[in-house]
């Protein structure tokens, strides 16, 4: 994981592959970390897909740190 503050837009939404390139963080970490409730992801209406708020990357990174 990245030691620098991720510069995300607080109301941007990011994919799986974006985010886990801003932490520096494997994809199997990211969502291993989903599943245990470390961050949440939302899920688009139309294909289901997850996606992460900039404002929910930021509280991640800043629990690690």
């Amino acid at each position: 994981m990245t030691a620098i503050e991720p510069q995300v837009n607080d109301s941007g939404r990011y994919s799986v592959k974006e985010t886990s390139e801003v932490l520096k963080i494997n994809r199997r970490t990211l969502h291993r970390h989903t599943i245990a409730g470390y961050i949440k992801p939302g899920y688009r209406r139309t294909n289901g897909r997850a996606f992460y708020t900039g404002a929910e990357i930021k509280r991640y990174w800043k629990s690690q740190y």
